[in-house]
């Protein structure tokens, strides 16, 4: 399979009842490690696909920008993406806008992610922001399975409503899934109507974009970088804006978590940034190199 995009299988002929049952997108991404360069060789099916590998950084890293045509989901759509990094092989994969979960009049939205990272390999999965529009029914699940000496970082950044077009989150559901196997999981339900959840000081406490950034890896943190993950991070949540609010737990001996609440995107976004390019440095010794689509 060469690194242009190629079909999965031949599409079903269309039918009312294909098109009731909205779009169904899959993308099998396969990085390898080959002659001291990561290369990333990928096949979709459906409005979904990576576009031209980048290497702004050298050979070592490869960079994708993850496209999906339609721009959003509706109910009924399904995009699954399964990720493959062999041993010493590094991606980074962002999106180029928001995800976003639109009205869903004929059921559940639903995007799937599930990685495999080999042997010494690095997988950055850096989406930009979901937004879970009013009256939608989404579910985003991520599912991470880490070889011993793999690394991972990843982000999930997720926004309420659209409060700046006055169109606040009053009605719909998200349900959330992230997993690091055998070391992590969360799954929850954001309900509209879960006043307790939205506006309780034990919940978001009236924010409607919350974080989350995760460094993991597929064994024990060693204790100096499981320190310098948590200082680093520290030190730039001391530096965060009025109106973030952040923390950084060694929630598992594999996994390493910062939190944020904030009223909007932004702010948290620019947090999850900073503090994901200090753990680059400190952590693995590369440079800052955010992927070219996050300047446009």
């Amino acid at each position: 399979m060469s690194a242009d995009a190629a079909p999965l299988a031949p599409a079903s002929s269309a039918s009312s009842d294909a098109a009731r049952a909205g779009w169904h997108g899959a993308l099998q991404l396969n990085y390898q490690h080959e002659r001291g360069r990561s290369v990333a060789r990928f096949a979709h099916q459906g409005p979904l696909r990576v576009l031209q590998s980048l290497y702004p950084e050298g050979d070592a890293v490869c960079h994708n920008v993850l496209v999906h045509p339609p721009g959003g989901l509706v109910g009924g759509d399904v995009l699954e993406i399964d990720v493959q990094v062999g041993a010493g092989a590094h991606g980074l994969v962002t999106t180029p806008g928001a995800t976003r979960y639109y009205r869903s009049a004929h059921g559940q939205a639903r995007q799937s992610v599930r990685a495999r990272l080999h042997e010494d390999s690095r997988l950055e999965w850096l989406p930009l922001e979901t937004l879970a529009y009013n009256q939608c029914d989404g579910l985003n699940e991520a599912r991470f399975d880490l070889a011993p000496s793999a690394e991972l970082i990843t982000w999930d950044l997720t926004a309420l409503g659209l409060p700046m077009a006055d169109q606040p989150f009053v009605q719909g559901r998200l349900l959330q899934h992230l997993e690091v196997k055998d070391a992590w999981l969360e799954r929850g339900v954001i309900e509209a109507s879960d006043a307790r959840l939205l506006d309780g000081p034990l919940g978001l406490a009236g924010h409607r974009c919350v974080g989350t950034l995760v460094f993991a890896r597929g064994s024990d943190c060693p204790p100096a970088q499981r320190d310098a993950a948590l200082e680093l991070a520290r030190e730039h949540i001391a530096r965060a804006p009025e109106g973030v609010i952040a923390g950084v737990t060694a929630a598992h001996p594999r996994v390493i978590v910062l939190r944020t609440l904030s009223g909007l995107v932004e702010p948290s976004q620019n947090l999850l940034r900073a503090v994901w390019a200090a753990w680059r440095q400190g952590l693995w010794q590369l440079g800052d190199a955010p992927p070219r689509i996050w300047a446009m």
